[in-house]
């Protein structure tokens, strides 16, 4: 963990209710770890995920859901923003094999870009399903397309690519896959995908740093914290809350 003055350099809209920022003064960070912002005139900080890093260049992508985003929508170039980076525990590439499966939902696909970058940079077949709600929602097909991955994105109405979710496209072959996203997608992609694989989960923090055990989940190893211990645990490990 690093704390840090990051100087916002864009802040743009790239969706309905979804923007993207890029935030100069970051430290290193591994694909699946967050950032913590710190906002005036909150209290809590808010965790992000890390969309894309390079150097001290930062990206994040976030959705407007409530005072803190739509503080941070708000926010111009120029701004400096106080922050925890390099927090969480991230994706393991070792297992990856040479066809990984990345399936994303909705603001839990940005945390898989930057593994998407660094599975083919290390000469992985990455193929990627993004799930939205509809058209107007979608982000991201063309960055990771970029990166030469394979491409499939649903929605559930059916406005954009194939009708669905991502467990209604998921391919025939993969070596190993990697997920984020709300949690009914978590569970769907629990039950529907074959083989071995890595979950990201999204919580409410408070501290982000594992002190105050608000986000702890349990798993067959006993409680774990989503903020330091995860966000990132392995389908052998979880135990769903029924």
């Amino acid at each position: 963990m690093q704390e840090c003055e990051l100087t916002i350099l864009e802040n743009r809209p790239v969706a309905r209710q979804v923007f993207q920022m890029t935030l100069k003064g970051a430290g290193p960070c591994r694909p699946g770890q967050f950032v913590n912002l710190l906002l005036d005139g909150l209290y809590l900080r808010r965790p992000i995920s890390v969309f894309d890093a390079e150097g001290d260049l930062l990206r994040i992508i976030y959705k407007t859901v409530g005072r803190g985003t739509e503080q941070m929508s708000r926010l111009q170039p120029g701004a400096v923003l106080n922050a925890l980076t390099g927090l969480g525990n991230g994706y393991d590439l070792t297992p990856a094999g040479d066809a990984p499966l990345l399936l994303g939902g909705g603001v839990g696909v940005p945390p898989l870009y930057l593994l998407a970058r660094r599975l083919q940079e290390s000469g992985k077949q990455v193929k990627a399903v993004l799930g939205f709600n509809t058209r107007e929602e979608v982000f991201g097909e063309e960055d990771f397309r970029a990166l030469g991955c394979e491409v499939t994105v649903t929605t559930a109405d059916g406005s954009y690519g194939k009708k669905g979710f991502v467990t209604d496209a998921l391919p025939e072959e993969y070596s190993y896959f990697y997920t984020c996203g709300p949690e009914p997608m978590l569970r769907a992609v629990y039950r529907t995908a074959k083989g071995s694989g890595q979950f990201s989960f999204e919580e409410r923090m408070g501290c982000g740093f594992g002190a105050c055990m608000g986000c702890s989940c349990k798993t067959v190893t006993g409680a774990k914290r989503i903020c330091r211990d995860g966000p990132v645990l392995t389908k052998e490990e979880i135990l769903w809350n029924d």
